[in-house]
C-alpha cells in the first residue's frame, strides 16, 4: 500500500471511529435522541449474558401498568435512593390495589428477595451498548479528564509537527536542483526553455 493510500485509509478509519464515538456519546449523554429518558452504567454481572458489566443501558420512563413479565426494568432498591438496579421482571404482583414487580438477574439462581414497588420503578430498558460504560466511568475520573484533554492535545501537536517536518522536507527536495522536484529542468524568465 502506497503512502497516499495508507493515509487515505487511516483518515477514513479515523473518521468512522470519530463518528461512532460521537454517536454513542450523544446517545449516552442525551438518551432523548433515541426516545429514552435515562442512561446508566451497569456495575455488576447479574444480567449476563444479555447485559454485561460495563455496558450502558438506555432506559425509557414507563408507567407501572405497562410493565409486563419478561421486561427488563431499572429501579431503585429503595424508592429514591439513587442506587439503580437493572433486572428482569419474572412476575407482576397486584396486591391491595398496589403494583409490585418480582425481579431476577438473568445470571442469578433465585429471584430478588424483595418485591419492587411501583414507586421505585425508573423505567424499562430499551437497549444496551456493550462495554462503553467503562470508558464513561473512566472519563468521569481525574485521570480520565486529564487523558481526554492531554491525549488529544498531544495528538494535535504531533500532527502539526509532522506537517511542518513533511513540508520542510518537501521544500528541501524541491528547492536546490533548479527542477520541479520530478527531475525536469525548469525554464527561467530568460527564455532558456523550449519555444
Amino acid at each position: 500500500m502506497t503512502g497516499g493510500r495508507l493515509r487515505r485509509a487511516l483518515n477514513i478509519t479515523g473518521t468512522v471511529v470519530l463518528v461512532v464515538a460521537l454517536l454513542v456519546t450523544a446517545i449516552v449523554a442525551f438518551p432523548a435522541v433515541v426516545g429514552a429518558d435515562h442512561s446508566y452504567v451497569v456495575l455488576s454481572g447479574s444480567m449476563e449474558p444479555s447485559i454485561g458489566t460495563g455496558d450502558v443501558v438506555i432506559v425509557a420512563d414507563t408507567p407501572p401498568e405497562r410493565v409486563a413479565t419478561d421486561d427488563v426494568i431499572a429501579f431503585d432498591r429503595v424508592a429514591g435512593d439513587q442506587k439503580r438496579t437493572t433486572h428482569r421482571v419474572v412476575e407482576v404482583v397486584d396486591r391491595d390495589g398496589d403494583r409490585y414487580f418480582r425481579t431476577k438477574g438473568d445470571a442469578n439462581e433465585e429471584p430478588d428477595g424483595r418485591l419492587v414497588p411501583a414507586d421505585a420503578l425508573i423505567g424499562t430498558v430499551r437497549f444496551s451498548i456493550p462495554e462503553v460504560g467503562w470508558l464513561f466511568s473512566f472519563a468521569n475520573s481525574d485521570t480520565g479528564v486529564l487523558t481526554f484533554v492531554a491525549v488529544p492535545g498531544f495528538l494535535l501537536a504531533a500532527s502539526e509537527l509532522w506537517g511542518l517536518v513533511t513540508a520542510a522536507r518537501d521544500d528541501g527536495t524541491d528547492g536546490g536542483d533548479g527542477g520541479d522536484g520530478a527531475g525536469h529542468a525548469v525554464a527561467d524568465d530568460a527564455g532558456e526553455g523550449d519555444p
